[in-house]
């Protein structure tokens, strides 16, 4: 009797994710041609896929240590945004959380000493093309740490011989929209097939950033009427 594999390690490196698109396209495929091509459009969808919301996996947390004096912090190149922030007494052995809200540029720009010093309840970010900074206010008056949440870019597309930095579950929505992106650049390729290429991959990603949301149990609560 057939038995199964035992694993469940399924992988793609960059180059078979590629010869995949492209197959599916239909056509004679030119693999050898096609391919830096390819990877370009790669790393195009992975920016796609950050500006239509966050991937869970793609976040993580980080710790900045505030000076006391200093206002503004440059963030790593990677950070797309932050999603949520705390502060921390950095000299306390307890790591107490304490609120801190961020606000708009607008908020920031009308605030009319931003040098005061004091424990910092507010912040700014800006989206800077080379790196986000972050404006605190008040200024730190001791030693705080910002902890933050934040979103970051995917690793970049370089070489055909490596991995990609998506899990497995994005797999079908990567070659899907791969196959729709490289579809693009072949004028050969009949409209109605280019149109079925999107409308599967637009169904490919809807479906994986359903089951990468976040599941927690419905709470369903009475609602209580006092006399």
């Amino acid at each position: 009797m057939p038995t199964t594999s035992g694993t469940t390690s399924f992988a793609l490196q960059v180059d078979e994710i590629i010869e995949e698109a492209l197959l599916r396209i239909g056509g004679e495929p030119q693999i050898g041609k096609e391919v830096q091509s390819a990877r370009r459009s790669m790393n195009l969808i992975f920016r796609d896929w950050i500006n239509r919301g966050t991937l869970l996996w793609a976040t993580d947390e980080v710790k900045q240590t505030l000076a006391n004096g200093t206002t503004s912090y440059t963030l790593d190149s990677a950070t797309v945004d932050i999603l949520e922030a705390v502060l921390q007494t950095a000299t306390s052995s307890e790591e107490i959380d304490m609120n801190i809200t961020r606000i708009s540029r607008e908020d920031y720009l009308e605030i009319p000493n931003k040098n005061s010093k004091g424990k910092p309840s507010q912040y700014f970010i800006d989206r800077l093309r080379s790196a986000p900074v972050v404006y605190l206010y008040p200024t730190p008056d001791d030693a705080y740490i910002f902890k933050y949440r934040r979103s970051k870019k995917l690793e970049d597309i370089d070489a055909s011989y490596q991995d990609v930095d998506v899990p497995d579950r994005f797999y079908p929505c990567l070659i899907s929209g791969l196959s729709y992106y490289m579809s693009l650049k072949r004028p050969q390729i009949d409209p109605q097939r280019r149109q079925e290429l999107k409308l599967l991959y637009e169904e490919e990603f809807d479906r994986a950033i359903t089951e990468e949301r976040e599941k927690v149990d419905l709470k369903i609560m009475p609602q209580l009427s006092y006399v």
